[in-house]
């Protein structure tokens, strides 16, 4: 192992060369391409369709052409053209001296024929000669698939002088064609007297897809059943064949071009046709993420990277000479390959046509976006983010973003330099930056999966999951509805009785399909749900049909999937172990779910690859959505206080709120600091909102709220900060998740935590286990003893609390006094929070929010409703970590009606008063001003006393109507 300061620069010591799979306008203009080839050694750069396509609609790039009055006249393809060929012409130059240095070995940049051409040889050879003489540079590949009509026009162009780099290339034998139409194409160039050193080409042979078709295929078979040595055998396999049959190319390209007729060419001064490594990033999570570059390293060939796998070779690769290691074991492979029945010939087939149909309809959507930019003026399509903020917190804001483009943090996110937070294990949990790549490289699963459940006759959907696992697939459920056609998906994330009794009483039993989430596996609430759930399917059905009407989504080796896989489920989905639950809903966690439900996956994933795109370190930081956005959340909340986070949401994507405020809550609320979500509190006048304030506008454009409108510009006139953010259409869904991700990541470092840990929360989940593992042993709970009971309800907390509040009490308090002290002990800049274990209702939100909206009034401070125990999975962690500004109030109830665990001496009615009861201990544990109000099994009875008790307290007439 050659040990050099930056890998990638190693790799050259191996004679391999180092191309980028990646190119847009800003790229070139912001001079990162140029820091690229200074630091990195980078030797080359690639296009496609999909590349392009993402760089024009996710970004303001190309703005100026696309104003320019000549261009209304044009068609699709003739401004796409126009706008390529300027960023070829603008790359090559960049490379150029890389070209001259190398003696044109390297330094090339790549241009596609169109795809739809790619069964046209004649179509082929003209469009290549007329990009060739528009670029009009030494240094252009034009890039052509090695389609049998390809292959022809390869040789032809080859004997004209132009440089071709071939693409889709999978098969040996494939590549042999390839590379006897270059040497062909050399000889006829030599006949015709041209000079063979200004000729070169390469050979792209595509890695990853080769793997991802055959461990697909050998995942159905031992999904279906097979005997021991078959299966050993097919295990064997995965994640091998890809890297086998690159290597026996390679041994047959060191024999093609070494022969008499070789060297006669050569001696003229022509270069051999180089292996290029395409399709390297990896797509399987369990595969190391630079797998595909570190097992193809030899003399004479490039890889060609996506900028993920660029920065994750630069911070953690290990260069080795691995190509020509163990050829032996990759004849082994192949042979075992055949031996097990599948045709590496079949794979190989299927991949080119796909192949083919993939670019050829990446073209068509580039085309489409091209015309709708070039119709909108060039109006970015991403979902818009505009902002309003007092002068000081816009320069401080100004100041921090200059300095995360000084000082490449962007880059330095994207790559998972772990010092941009707290220099521990971040860079094990940024899995989620690749996830829709990843997704669209496997889209067969849920595109299969959404088929299977719709055929299948299913009516509803019933998610059991919590936190991350839950509140992305609740967010795609409200936001497109039901969707004709296919079941309607549920989400249960309460231990309620009630609440599980109500969404059971929702759905047809029979008829529905049942998804069990949890990343662990170990989870309390998703594995009393399913055992719930399990123990009633099999007294409908039977045992031996009750799996069938199962699914799990789990991380490999859970718990969970030792369950489901016993229980025979019919699938079991795995998760990426390095995303965390909270940055999970692009991944299985959210996109089975919405497969099932009928959202178009393939679409979802497309429309949020733009905002990755949009969020990538080429990106001027100004432009960036996700460090735009996550620099005013960090910068507001450091260096101004304002870390109250106040959500405004049109109704279509109310539930937005409830996903953000577990992905900021959780992420940030630690060590004592943190940013605190305001979700649903309702709309007031400026003069109720302190200073510790920062509104977040999340407006449908499709469902305008002019009320709304209007009081949100009331908020900006009155110099409070406001973040607008327009979204036009449900399958823009997805840009908001990953552009929330990207700036709660951003808005962590600025704050100087972890934010992907989330350690008051385990804290929370051990003292609930510790009481349900008491209660299994004795049959009750630790007794307790109320500090005040009267009209059905009681007060419960801890001695210091009950201090302070006895302090403030007058002579022998009533609920109104003690709830009078509680309210008192509100100070400027703090929240309110009520945490209410009871089922989460229409009524008893409207209550509570009638409440919450009096106490804000009065006191002039941000509140909170949230119901528990799904709230322990998100803004529980701020509560318990973050700064100590909460004063608490938790409500429980005694159940009028409780439900079994099978097979548990505990209740659900018990799990949920174990929770809260955990939940509270660990509060006052971190010195919080909690107290607890039990309202008796009367919930409806019990909130109307607490009412009127609290706006007693707040000098309020209650209404008694």
């Amino acid at each position: 192992m050659v040990a050099l300061e930056n890998p990638l620069r190693a790799l050259q010591v191996f004679g391999q060369s180092v191309w980028l799979d990646y190119i847009r306008r800003s790229l070139i203009t912001g001079g990162e391409l140029s820091r690229l080839i200074d630091e990195d050694g980078l030797q080359g750069v690639t296009s496609n369709p999909a590349i392009f396509e993402k760089a024009i609609t996710g970004s303001s790039d190309y703005r100026a052409v696309l104003e320019q009055p000549d261009v209304v006249a044009l068609d699709a393809k003739s401004i796409y053209e126009r706008l390529a060929v300027q960023d070829i012409r603008d790359a090559a130059d960049a490379l150029r001296a890389v070209y001259d240095d190398t003696s044109r070995r390297d330094g090339y940049v790549s241009l596609e024929v169109s795809p739809l051409l790619a069964c046209e040889t004649a179509g082929t050879l003209d469009e290549a000669r007329r990009l060739w003489r528009a670029v009009d540079r030494d240094n252009l590949m034009i890039k052509i698939p090695a389609t049998s009509q390809g292959i022809p026009a390869i040789r032809e162009l080859i004997g004209e002088g132009i440089n071709v780099n071939v693409t889709l290339l999978f098969a040996q034998d494939s590549y042999e064609r390839v590379a006897e139409a270059y040497i062909a194409g050399l000889e006829t160039y030599a006949d015709r007297g041209g000079d063979l050193k200004q000729v070169a080409s390469v050979a792209s042979f595509f890695i990853s897809r080769i793997d991802t078709e055959i461990d697909t295929l050998i995942a159905a078979r031992l999904q279906a059943g097979i005997d021991a040595n078959q299966a050993s055998g097919l295990r064997g396999l995965i994640g091998k064949v890809a890297i086998a049959n690159a290597k026996l190319t390679y041994q047959r390209y060191q024999e093609l071009f070494s022969g008499r007729r070789w060297q006669a060419l050569a001696s003229r001064g022509a270069q051999t046709q180089r292996l290029l490594w395409a399709s390297t990033g990896t797509k399987n999570p369990n595969y190391r993420d630079v797998l595909y570059v570190e097992e193809l390293i030899g003399s004479d060939t490039v890889n060609t990277m996506p900028p993920s796998t660029f920065d994750a070779f630069r911070d953690h690769g290990r260069p080795r000479a691995s190509l020509a290691e163990d050829v032996e074991s990759a004849v082994d492979t192949m042979a075992t390959l055949a031996e097990v029945g599948i045709s590496m010939k079949d794979v190989t087939d299927k991949l080119l046509v796909d192949g083919v149909q993939h670019f050829s309809d990446a073209f068509g959507k580039l085309l489409n976006a091209v015309e709708r930019q070039a119709r909108q003026a060039a109006a970015a399509s991403l979902n818009r983010l505009t902002y309003t903020l007092p002068e000081p917190l816009a320069v401080a804001m100004k100041a921090v973003l200059a300095e995360w483009g000084a000082e490449g943090k962007v880059r330095k996110l994207w790559a998972g330099d772990a010092s941009l937070w707290s220099g521990r294990d971040e860079a094990q949990w940024l899995g989620w930056l690749g996830i829709t790549n990843d997704q669209l490289a496997h889209i067969e699963r849920l595109t299969a999966i959404r088929e299977v459940a719709k055929n299948a006759g299913f009516s509803h959907i019933l998610l059991l999951g919590m936190g991350g696992s839950s509140l992305g697939p609740e967010v795609i459920k409200t936001t497109f509805g039901p969707i004709s056609g296919f079941p309607e998906l549920y989400v249960l994330d309460s231990t309620d009785p009630a609440q599980v009794k109500a969404f059971e009483s929702r759905v047809d039993l029979k008829n529905t399909l049942f998804i069990v989430s949890s990343k662990s596996g170990s989870t309390l609430e998703p594995n009393v749900f399913k055992q719930y759930f399990f123990d009633r399917i099999e007294r409908l059905v039977g045992p031996n049909e009750a799996g069938r009407r199962f699914l799990a989504i789990t991380d490999p080796g859970s718990k969970m999937q030792q369950v489901a896989e016993r229980d025979q489920f019919r699938r079991v989905f795995l998760g990426w172990p390095n995303i965390g639950g909270r940055y999970s809903v692009l991944s299985d966690f959210g996109l089975v779910p919405a497969a099932i439900m009928g959202v178009d996956v393939a679409m979802f994933l497309d429309r949020t690859e733009e905002m990755v795109c949009a969020c990538m370190p080429s990106v001027p930081v100004a432009e960036n959505p996700g460090v735009v956005l996550g620099t005013i959340l960090g910068v507001a909340a450091r260096e101004f206080h304002r870390d109250k986070i106040t959500i405004v949401a049109s109704l279509p994507i109310l539930n937005l709120g409830a996903w953000l405020e577990q992905l900021v809550a959780e992420s940030t609320g630690k060590e004592g600091k943190g940013l605190i979500p305001i979700d649903r509190e309702p709309l007031g006048k400026p003069d109720v909102y302190g200073r510790d304030r920062l509104f977040v506008y999340l407006r449908w454009s499709a469902a305008v709220d002019p009320a709304q409108d209007a009081a949100v510009d009331e908020l900006e006139q009155a110099l409070h900060p406001v973040i607008r953010i327009a979204i036009d259409d449900p399958y823009d869904l997805g840009e908001e998740f990953f552009r929330w991700e990207f700036a709660t990541a951003v808005a962590g470092s600025i704050l100087g935590i972890d934010p992907f840990d989330q350690p008051d929360v385990e804290a929370s989940k051990i003292a609930s286990r510790k009481l349900t593992d008491e209660y299994e042993k004795t049959g009750a709970l630790p007794s307790e003893t109320p500090i005040f009971t009267a009209d059905g309800i009681a007060l419960f907390t801890d001695e210091k609390n009950s201090a302070a509040l006895a302090k403030t009490a007058n002579g022998t308090p009533a609920l109104a006094q003690y709830l009078e002290a509680h309210l008192n002990r509100l100070n400027e800049g703090d929240y309110f929070a009520f945490l209410a274990y009871i089922e989460m209702n229409e009524g008893h939100e409207r209550i509570l929010q009638e409440i919450r909206q009096a106490i804000r009034d009065v006191k002039r401070v941000a509140t909170c409703l949230e119901f528990g125990p799904r709230f322990l999975h998100s803004t529980g962690q701020a509560y318990k970590g973050g700064p100590n500004t909460g004063v608490f109030l938790q409500i429980t109830c005694d159940d009028a009606v409780d439900l079994p665990v099978p097979g548990r001496r505990y209740t659900f009615g018990v799990v949920k008063a174990a929770q809260a009861r955990g939940d509270f201990d660990v509060l006052v544990e971190r010195d919080r001003r909690a107290l607890r109000v039990h309202l008796g099994a009367d919930v409806a009875a019990g909130l109307s006393t607490l009412r009127s008790a609290l706006l007693t307290a707040l000098g309020l007439a209650p209404d008694r109507s």
